[in-house]
């Protein structure tokens, strides 16, 4: 069943938010609702079709691993265009901001690299590190089981929703992810007002 108010964190509690690379034909809208929050968001992009790109380059796991994000940080500039500010800095921003992720990336060099860790790892990554719960936006309801996306995951399961080292590192990290269809902006929103919306939850402590 959809996620309950009584569920949500409180409004002015920040949040990471990942914005899958193929939502760019929503970024604009997602945009907007963005910045009429008052909420702390800091927004990591997917890679989108520049991460495409690295995938049909001949490379080697490391090369493709920087390479990719370098791609997240095209999408981020792009995203930056319709008026969000951008961020090098793995902080919790005082208004909606865009994380260009490859510097702390380099910095700190989290994850393995290979390409079951995508943007989708690296946002648990970055939410695990600044303490906060992670709302991640897809082109689906969710993640489907039993023609149902309304759930909540305590468990790893298979899925293509997103890379395969991002429920276990959810679950390990204590993490409290919620996924949502950004194809619907005015849904994002009601999610951020702490409206009761359709969604998969991830994590143990929900």
């Amino acid at each position: 069943m959809p996620i309950q108010p009584e569920d949500q964190p409180p409004r002015e509690q920040p949040f990471v938010v990942k914005l899958g690379g193929s939502l760019e034909v929503h970024a604009p809208t997602l945009a907007a609702v963005f910045r009429q929050q008052s909420r702390p968001l800091l927004i990591v992009p997917g890679g989108g079709w520049f991460a495409d790109t690295v995938r049909n380059q001949a490379l080697n796991d490391d090369e493709a691993h920087w390479t990719a994000i370098r791609a997240m940080d095209r999408f981020g500039s792009l995203l930056a265009t319709f008026g969000l500010p951008s961020t090098e800095r793995l902080a919790i921003p005082s208004k909606p901001t865009i994380l260009l992720p490859y510097r702390c990336c380099r910095e700190f060099d989290p994850l393995p690299h290979s390409w079951d860790v995508t943007s989708d790892t690296i946002a648990a990554w970055v939410a695990g590190t600044l303490m906060t719960d992670l709302l991640v936006l897809k082109s689906v309801d969710g993640i489907p089981a039993d023609d149902r996306s309304d759930r909540a995951i305590v468990q790893n399961v298979e899925t293509d929703v997103v890379d395969p080292c991002f429920i276990p590192y959810i679950l390990k990290h204590g993490i409290r992810a919620t996924v949502i269809n950004g194809t619907l902006p005015d849904r994002v929103a009601a999610f951020l007002r702490g409206e009761a919306v359709p969604c998969t939850r991830i994590g143990t402590t929900f």
